[in-house]
């Protein structure tokens, strides 16, 4: 996974949990959201998305 496609996640994130701290999203669909932020954190923290390897993605730049 590149640089920019774990900055986007994180900034994903970040948006997401903010709309759920400021009650704009509730319910299930907010913990929804806040499942999907975490996944986006832990994916961009360890550098790898699962649903990228069965359709052969590679965003990281290749030296």
């Amino acid at each position: 996974m590149g640089s920019t496609d774990k900055i986007i996640r994180i900034i994903v994130a970040l948006v997401l949990i903010f709309l759920y701290a400021t009650n704009r999203v509730e319910g299930t669909l907010g913990i929804v959201l806040l499942v999907l932020a975490g996944v986006f954190i832990l994916t961009s923290l360890v550098s790898f998305c699962p649903l990228y390897a069965p359709f052969g993605i590679n965003t990281c730049k290749k030296n």
